[in-house]
């Protein structure tokens, strides 16, 4: 049966439509969130591995791990199905404490070469060599955490919708 102009269905229509505003709203979603964690939490990670000084890590450091503190960031896992290491929130906020209470703790009498060690033991902590380069070290979809597994319900079925009532509107329009 043909409906209107088009042949296709305005169910159909509707509901690929609402599919495609779903997609969009994830995926605006998770660019604002990640936005947003980069400016408020893992900028300042980035530049406590690349401070010169301690006292200036530990400032960059004291900022990301207030961030860390006051958005609950500081247990549980950022994946949706199964749990890996990389995506332990504890482990990696108690690694972030460690390396701020030995920053706080270096003594002011301390050598060049021992506060030299601290700072490259720090970069070490923060960041990781990949093969597109150097990133801060953070669990994969931090930014968007603790709801992790809303969103990506929501984006598997806006991207199920928009292809299963696209396929079907389209086929219905020839």
């Amino acid at each position: 049966m043909r409906y209107g102009r088009s042949g296709a269905s305005p169910t159909i229509i509707i509901l690929t439509l609402i599919g495609l505003v779903m997609f969009l709203f994830w995926a605006g979603t998770r660019i604002i969130a990640g936005i947003s964690y980069e400016q408020d939490c893992g900028g300042y990670l980035k530049r406590a591995a690349d401070a010169n000084t301690i006292e200036l890590a530990d400032k960059e450091l004291t900022k990301a791990v207030t961030y860390i503190e006051g958005n609950g960031l500081t247990s549980g896992y950022t994946s949706v199905i199964y749990r890996t290491p990389d995506e332990d929130l504890g482990f990696w906020y108690s690694n972030l404490k460690a390396s701020q209470k030995e920053l706080q703790e270096i003594d002011s009498e301390a050598t060049q070469l021992e506060r030299t060690n601290v700072l490259m033991k720090l970069r070490e902590t923060l960041l990781d060599d990949g093969e597109s380069g150097q990133s801060v070290t953070q669990p994969d979809g931090i930014s968007v955490y603790p709801n992790n597994a809303v969103l990506w319900f929501l984006g598997l079925l806006s991207m199920l919708m928009t292809c299963i009532f696209g396929v079907i509107w389209l086929g219905q329009s020839t």
